[in-house]
């Protein structure tokens, strides 16, 4: 099975076996639908959504045959996950990008990581020399092939820099923002 994190349940609510889940995962509407399947904890137990709500910042779900508290407590902190093979997408998921090599007119590195920020993600992007953080928006990425794990970018000025102190103040951009993000 191929399994994609998508939240974690952070708490309960009420005493009628609801989770609140807090996920920043892109395609929610396509997930949280009655009958899907969810994947929770290490040991990726399935649980079949029975119903699902949205309050505040969180994502509220009940789980069929599951109606007490007293049932969903041992999930609580727990990591929830879905099966990639039970849905297809509408669009690109961050774990396709995680790994595909990136181009301009030469080899960029590897993408490692995707940092999350309230602006918009960001491409971290790894080769023998250097970290490179990229703008994962339509005017930095010019084209995403998945099938040969490349992703090409526009050539900006500044955006691959090759002077030591633009890398070291982007390196402390990416350290405070994990920091803060944590």
């Amino acid at each position: 099975m191929n399994y994609i994190y998508i939240g974690e349940i952070v708490n309960t609510h009420g005493i009628k076996g609801e989770v609140r889940i807090i996920s920043d995962f892109k395609y929610k509407k396509e997930i949280f639908k009655n009958g899907f399947n969810l994947y929770i904890g290490l040991n990726k137990k399935k649980l079949v959504i029975n119903t699902y709500r949205v309050h505040k910042n969180y994502d509220m779900v009940t789980f069929n045959g599951i109606n007490d508290i007293n049932d969903v407590l041992d999930y609580k902190g727990e990591k929830v996950y879905i099966n990639r093979d039970e849905i297809e997408f509408s669009g690109i998921l961050d774990s396709d990008i995680i790994g595909l090599n990136v181009y301009t007119d030469k080899n960029i590195g590897i993408v490692k990581d995707i940092m999350k920020t309230k602006a918009h993600d960001i491409l971290v992007v790894y080769n023998d020399k250097k970290r490179y953080l990229i703008p994962y928006i339509n005017e930095f990425i010019d084209k995403i092939d998945l099938d040969n794990k490349k992703i090409y970018i526009k050539e900006i000025e500044g955006l691959i820099s090759e002077d030591w102190y633009i890398n070291i103040i982007s390196c402390y951009v990416w350290w405070i923002s994990k920091f803060i993000n944590n």
